[in-house]
């Protein structure tokens, strides 16, 4: 199947954003080898700072396969963004309601069609306080199954050193570099004929999230914590460390 051509909006797009990205990254981009010429896939990226949309977006459009990214739905409504969104074929999620699933089914729709979707699974920003990958959500493992497209892990460091999570103000000096490495496909073939169920999801994107840290590790230099981040967990002992502190005060009230 031929590959989708890039477009006006993304050569566009690349007008106005590449120029910055070069100058304040610098680039250590590796495993290109490892993008799929031709047909659909998935890439899996982790996502560590409000800038590596854009820097990921840099490496994978030099690869020419130009990646068609889940954005929230609010993004694709009006003005330029809105426009820019629209033209550059990326698929807009709603959350929350009737029209969640719509998402999943226009990324297996661009796979068949022989496009590249780019999945950030953790959902957002991670909160894993040294920058490593947290769990992430079933959507790309839904995706990876209903399609058995190759699905390519891809890590990235530096865009967190130049804007980190929540920060305000870039880093700007000096120069970060931009480590990318996209590994080797991630080899699902075990799970195609079991019956997709939420354990299921949650097995292969653990599979698909342990191969985006490995990818991680090899740009750091150095090894994952052994548990990974989980936000909800966290939560819950928040929760519960806050009712155990409001039962203790409550019964000290009632001693004295």
């Amino acid at each position: 199947m031929a590959r989708r051509r890039i477009g006006f909006w993304y050569r566009f797009a690349a007008v106005l954003v590449k120029p910055p990205l070069v100058v304040l990254l610098k680039r250590d981009w590796r495993g290109m080898e490892n993008i799929p010429a031709e047909g659909g896939f998935i890439t899996a990226v982790n996502h560590n700072s409000h800038v590596d949309p854009f820097a990921y977006a840099h490496y994978q459009y030099n690869t020419g396969r130009v990646p068609r990214f889940l954005a929230k739905a609010g993004l694709f409504k009006k003005g330029f963004v809105g426009a820019a969104m629209r033209g550059t074929g990326q698929i807009p999620v709603y959350r929350e309601s009737t029209d969640a699933l719509s998402a999943f089914r226009a990324a297996i729709d661009a796979v068949e069609r022989g496009e590249c979707v780019a999945f950030y699974p953790e959902g957002t920003l991670t909160r894993d306080p040294d920058g490593w990958p947290m769990t992430g959500k079933t959507g790309a493992a839904r995706v990876a199954l209903q399609t058995r497209c190759p699905v390519i892990p891809v890590a990235q460091w530096g865009a967190n050193e130049l804007l980190p999570p929540y920060a305000k103000k870039p880093a700007v000096l000096p120069r970060k570099t931009h480590h990318v490495l996209a590994g080797p496909p991630v080899d699902l073939s075990r799970y195609y004929d079991r019956e997709m169920n939420p354990d299921l999801l949650r097995e292969v994107t653990e599979v698909i999230m342990a191969a985006i840290t490995a990818q991680l590790e090899l740009i750091r230099g150095e090894k994952a914590p052994e548990n990974v981040y989980d936000p909800r967990e966290v939560r819950i002992a928040q929760r519960r460390k806050a009712a155990a502190k409001s039962k203790a005060q409550q019964e000290e009230g009632q001693g004295t």
